[in-house]
């Protein structure tokens, strides 16, 4: 294995400006739960960032559409575990700045490269919660050093929290309690900011946008 062709077996990381580190995206219109929020009103995927801005341009699109036809590659696992231990320096990792979980085959996968990196704090934000609960209840907790976070799905709800506590999990949502993230009062970036990866924080707050 070699940078080159991990690359273009898993289709290339993504480096979200606002974070502190690399992520892997896929489109937001392949989303389960996603596309069936986006029609209900008052919905966070009604808003969702990633279906405008930078995301809709053409080099952007293409890119998500690639990462998104290299899931079931049968080296996956390992091109994206060799990837990240050989370009992330921050040692943190963040999934889907677009898109969401596809099935629990796609979780496991996440699962295998979290425990092939173990030096490497991974954050994974997800409204499928069903593919989650599954998970848990069949193959018992995720590895420590990924931090599964349930998101909410109305922009005034609460996260689910009763469901999270239940799985040993983390939730976020665009909700008055918990921890709230900085990024709208520091040019929307992470800057020293590391809440999201960190489980102490059993919510994490953020603003509509």
């Amino acid at each position: 294995m070699n940078l080159e062709l991990a690359q273009s077996i898993v289709g290339g990381l993504s480096e979200p400006s606002k974070m502190p580190c690399y992520g892997f995206s896929i489109p937001a219109k392949r989303c389960k739960t996603g596309a069936k929020l986006r029609k209900v009103k008052g919905s966070i995927c009604s808003i969702c960032y990633a279906l405008k801005g930078r995301y809709v341009f053409g080099i952007v699109k293409r890119a998500l559409d690639r990462r998104f036809s290299k899931l079931s590659h049968p080296k996956w696992v390992r091109a994206m575990a060799f990837l990240i231990k050989h370009v992330e320096k921050s040692g943190f990792f963040r999934w889907h700045d677009s898109g969401d979980v596809q099935s629990l085959s796609h979780l496991k996968r996440i699962v295998a490269v979290c425990k092939l990196t173990p030096n490497v704090q991974h954050w994974l934000p997800t409204r499928e919660y069903g593919i989650v609960s599954h998970y848990i209840r069949t193959l018992g907790a995720f590895p420590d050093n990924l931090t599964v976070r349930l998101s909410a799905y109305m922009v005034d709800g609460p996260p689910p929290s009763h469901l999270a506590k239940s799985l040993g999990l983390t939730t976020s949502g665009v909700w008055e309690d918990g921890f709230t993230c900085p990024a709208y009062s520091q040019g929307n970036k992470c800057l020293d900011c590391r809440a999201c990866w960190n489980k102490k924080h059993a919510n994490v707050n953020y603003k509509a946008h």
